[in-house]
């Protein structure tokens, strides 16, 4: 390649930065070991602990108990991020990131959808095995939501575990502009109460210093290649906020990284996570780890236990992951992402706290088809960088397919300067090792890193009931934009899926 990221993605912070049901019923054999009820009262994290970070929750319009009915506005909005930081954000129901939708396995949920922005956009629920008419892409689930337009989505939402939605309409523009939200699918065979538990949105925004957002073309192809990250880093829309715990008492921390081409790295400078679960809800079995890395789109499950004298804070920083050219050179490496101030003393005794896990069955693949999925850029006579499947940017590709039932081994290599978060919608699939055999602990994920210059083999299986072309795509969304993106056709029959031409 001949041409390299502008300074401008190189810079440091700104000087303001302070800082299933069939196949997957087998697979949900949840271990609870609780702690008795009284003890956890006492364990419990200071009255309104989670502080600025919390979440907004939309109301139930809805009196049946098994039916999430909510309203949904994609509207401009000025948003605090920081006291005496605002600016004019796209928003949904007017908050950053948007409200969280929280239901149950198995309910029913009812999104009545209007667009009140100078765009077309839509709603793509990240995750979810929903019908393809739900899966929120123009021109193949469903006609793209003009200003002032309403679509509802309706569907049973199958799978535990924490998701998110976002538009796949000029997806990094409106996402990088703060169109993203959190849905919280909870097991109720879980102990809701055995933990202090927050959902965590991290994001980054591009503000400049008149208070306006950035260009989402900025840089131009060289940024498109590189994947253009914002000048604030978010939490739950909140720039440094503080939270409140208790020394010694576990947290439950359900982290979504909803930045467009930014990876969190995690780093609490002493206390160790244990990670008990990701996109697809609960893993196989907890692994203990000093940092968190959490690439665009992906989701973890964590245990936190802060470990700090009472009055003392404890600060959570980010740290900088090579993720390709130019992501860590001439950058600062480190810095605060937020804090958690300890109040009152540790427990004297300690209460057992439950071990999650569940019993997944690694996917049968003897005789599976193998499919190569090469992840390449070139540089065209004009000089501007393309992304492509295979050589073929997404605007001149052709679907791949696959049979209802049918499992699938795909060979993702990448033969790319950068790395790219690789995301199927639809479906869930497992990450092989280099014998073939499932990665352990087993998880069930539809989001995975596939580092630059490497590649990686994934299992996937498409289900019987949910025909239809389906997108996959790298989740830093300026390289998707940029062409980095393809469809399968889940059909009997090449061709009979309804596949058609659709804005990204």
């Amino acid at each position: 390649m001949s041409r390299h990221p502008s300074s401008s993605f190189l810079r440091p912070p700104a000087p303001g930065f302070r800082a299933g049901v069939a196949f997957l019923v087998t697979a949900a054999a949840v271990v609870l070991f609780t702690a008795p009820p009284q003890a956890r009262q006492a364990d419990a994290a200071p009255a309104g602990w989670q502080g600025a970070a919390r979440l907004v929750e939309p109301p139930d319009l809805n009196p049946d108990p098994r039916i999430v009915e909510v309203t949904l506005e994609a509207r401009l909005a000025t948003v605090e991020t920081a006291p005496g930081h605002s600016f004019e954000a796209w928003t949904y129901n007017g908050t950053l990131p948007g409200p969280l939708i929280r239901v149950r396995v198995g309910d029913r949920l009812i999104v009545r959808f209007t667009n009140h922005l100078p765009q077309p956009t839509t709603v793509h629920w990240h995750g979810i095995r929903v019908p393809i008419q739900m899966d929120g892409v123009p021109g193949v689930s469903q006609p793209e939501v003009k200003t002032g337009e309403t679509f509802v989505y309706d569907f049973t939402v199958p799978d535990a575990g924490l998701y998110w939605y976002h538009p796949h309409v000029m997806s990094a523009a409106q996402v990088g502009f703060g169109l993203y939200g959190a849905l919280l699918v909870e097991d109720p065979a879980e102990d809701a109460s055995a933990f202090d538990e927050i959902v965590m949105v991290l994001s980054d925004i591009e503000v400049d210093a008149k208070g306006k957002l950035e260009d989402p073309e900025s840089g131009g192809s060289t940024g498109m290649a590189f994947g253009r990250e914002g000048n604030w880093l978010l939490v739950n829309g909140r720039e440094m906020p503080k939270m409140r715990a208790r020394a010694g008492v576990p947290q439950r921390w359900r982290i979504v990284n909803a930045a467009k081409s930014r990876y969190f790295q995690l780093d609490p400078d002493g206390p160790r996570f244990t990670t008990i679960g990701g996109d697809g809800g609960l893993q196989a079995a907890p692994v203990d780890s000093d940092t968190l890395v959490i690439a665009p789109g992906e989701r973890i499950d964590a245990i936190f236990t802060p470990v700090a004298k009472s009055g003392n804070t404890l600060t959570v920083d980010w740290r900088l992951f090579n993720r390709g050219y130019g992501s860590v050179e001439a950058r600062v490496p480190i810095g605060p992402l937020f804090e958690i101030a300890i109040d009152g003393t540790s427990p004297a005794s300690p209460a057992a706290h439950p071990v999650l896990s569940r019993r997944i069955e690694p996917l049968a693949t003897t005789g599976a088809r193998e499919v190569k999925v090469e992840l390449t850029i070139a540089q065209r006579s004009n000089g501007a960088f393309e992304y492509g499947i295979n050589g073929v940017p997404f605007q001149k590709e052709r679907p791949f397919h696959a049979r209802p039932g049918e499992t699938q081994i795909w060979n993702l290599v990448n033969t790319t300067a950068w790395s790219h978060p690789f995301h199927i919608h639809g479906f869930f699939f497992q990450v092989l090792d280099s014998d073939g055999n499932p990665v352990r602990p087993l998880a069930w994920k539809d989001t995975v890193d596939v580092p630059f210059k490497s590649s990686l083999r994934i299992a996937v299986r498409f289900d019987e009931d949910r025909p239809g072309s389906w997108m996959f795509h790298c989740h830093v969304l300026d390289h998707a934009d940029g062409g980095l993106m393809g469809t399968v056709e889940v059909s009997d029959t090449p061709g009979t899926s309804g596949h058609t031409s659709h804005t990204h």
